[in-house]
């Protein structure tokens, strides 16, 4: 399998849930006085015949008005044409926001040969919430135009894609695990968005239940360790990815 980190910012947010860009070297974070600062990297995955796109990021432009994402995938030698599956963790606007963009002042889909996979209750849940963390105008595009799978708790997609309803960071967020015989691949979405959230355990508020959410990151901790997966971080600051090895009970990341 081959893996890619599709890095499309630093960015700061507060109560308004408006992702605004940062930049470490030259922006001083007591100038966002309440906000979290959060890496966004989508991960683009090379497995036989298909190319899988993990979240979908922000969806936003360059300065040329060229997707950021749709540019970070052609940096890694591919084409967003060919990208044949679309799996997201969950419908948060800052996972979501890169399933359309804008050409011309006309909305298209960014991805028009993939299937979009998602978990029916997401997909419900997400028209029914009046959070500002959904963006429904994106759900009704795609309702409208996406090849839309929509999934029911655990299983199988293919043989070599298994998924895991885990709820913990909204109710019907899920993971995935990837397994082509050789290597094995986890994207843990928000549930395990970070490594250094593994090094020290906390219940964050930004989760629906994040008593469940710091007891999923020990076992998918424990998993990886012992399984050997390649974990992939959505909001990493300083490993997008990497192996987890559990000692004398204490986690680290390789």
């Amino acid at each position: 399998m081959q893996v890619h980190t599709l890095y499309e910012g630093s960015y700061s947010v507060d109560a308004s849930k408006k992702f605004v860009p940062f930049n470490p070297e030259t922006d001083n974070p007591k100038d966002r006085p309440a906000s979290l600062f959060i890496h966004v990297q989508p991960f683009l995955v090379k497995m036989g015949d298909d190319l899988l796109l993990f979240d979908a990021g922000l969806g936003y432009s360059d300065e040329q008005g060229r997707l950021i994402l749709h540019e970070n995938i052609r940096k890694a030698g591919f084409s967003p044409d060919d990208v044949t599956m679309v799996l997201m963790s969950h419908l948060h606007f800052d996972h979501s926001g890169g399933m359309i963009h804008q050409v011309n002042g006309q909305t298209e889909l960014s991805f028009p040969h993939a299937t979009y996979v998602i978990q029916r209750g997401e997909w419900e849940s997400a028209f029914s919430n009046k959070s500002s963390s959904y963006k429904v105008e994106i759900f009704e595009f795609l309702q409208r135009n996406a090849q839309l799978v929509l999934i029911d708790g655990s299983g199988q997609l293919t043989d070599q894609i298994s998924y895991e309803l885990t709820g913990a960071h909204t109710p019907f967020h899920q993971v995935f695990l990837l397994d082509d015989g050789v290597d094995k691949v986890f994207f843990g979405g928000d549930v395990l968005p970070e490594p250094e959230e593994l090094l020290r355990k906390f219940i964050a508020k930004y989760d629906f239940d994040g008593r469940k959410a710091m007891e999923l990151r020990e076992e998918f901790g424990k998993k990886a360790a012992a399984e050997n997966w390649k974990c992939l971080f959505y909001h990493a600051k300083t490993k997008a990815t990497g192996y987890i090895r559990l000692t004398d009970g204490h986690f680290s990341i390789d």
